[in-house]
């Protein structure tokens, strides 16, 4: 489904992604580590065609430029303005119509997706309170409710567990799972450690080069942590 080929990011001459091939299939759940500038969030972006890089991303074997409104996007919750005027069904109805266009939904319909992707994040109750009002889970959720109205066939999410309650992670990690089920490819961007990467179908590891791309139990090997975040580094 997506394909990644040769990817390459410079920033200022110093090169951020060299090099990186994968692929991802229908129907997985993938999770993406390593340290702290190891090109993570680069790779996201670029998928997303935020940043200009060398190389190829293809979605079913086509350039992954043309097919945009295939990906639902979740950024890390520093990226956001959170003292921006606006309310959980706003935020939701604005990647709707930016993804269809005005017109193309009557508005009972329109209203129906708002509203299921809403329900479906327990926000009905709090669609129209000022987004900075909410808790930092209920926060997140408003996100993963506008990638469920955005109805695509790739997710991408930079660091979607941080700072969130747990019945948001019940809620997200069910959500993941029903996306899998359908046939969605999933790719998350995480600091996680220990067992909660378990939850993945593969681990790719990454600092700058693609270093292990496999199950989280051939990847989280010493000599593999070793070689991402150091040799002084023993935590597993």
């Amino acid at each position: 489904m997506l394909d990644i080929q040769n990817l390459s990011v410079a920033y200022r001459g110093n090169l951020a992604l060299d090099s990186v091939s994968l692929a991802l299939g229908a129907g997985e759940w993938v999770g993406l580590i390593g340290p702290n500038g190891a090109g993570k969030s680069t790779l996201i972006k670029a998928v997303l065609g935020l940043l200009s890089y060398q190389g190829q991303v293809l979605w079913k074997g086509k350039p992954i430029s043309r097919q945009r409104q295939k990906i639902a996007y979740v950024p890390q919750r520093s990226q956001i303005d959170w003292d921006f005027p606006v309310t959980p069904w706003s935020v939701v109805k604005m990647a709707l119509v930016r993804r269809l266009g005005w017109g193309r939904l009557s508005n009972s319909k329109l209203d129906w997706i708002l509203k299921d992707a809403l329900e479906r994040m327990d926000l009905v109750p709090l669609r129209h309170c000022p987004i900075n009002e909410l808790s930092g889970g209920q926060q997140q959720r408003v996100f993963l409710a506008r990638a469920i109205a955005q109805q695509a066939d790739l997710f991408l999410l930079d660091e979607p567990f941080n700072g969130i309650d747990r019945q948001t992670e019940s809620m997200m990690i069910s959500f993941f799972q029903e996306l899998k089920t359908s046939g969605k490819t999933i790719l998350v961007c995480s600091h996680e450690w220990g067992n909660a990467l378990k939850r993945y179908d593969r681990l790719l590891l990454l600092n700058r080069r693609l270093l292990a791309n496999d199950t989280p139990q051939v990847v989280m090997t010493l000599d593999n942590i070793q070689q991402a975040y150091g040799a002084g580094f023993s935590a597993l």
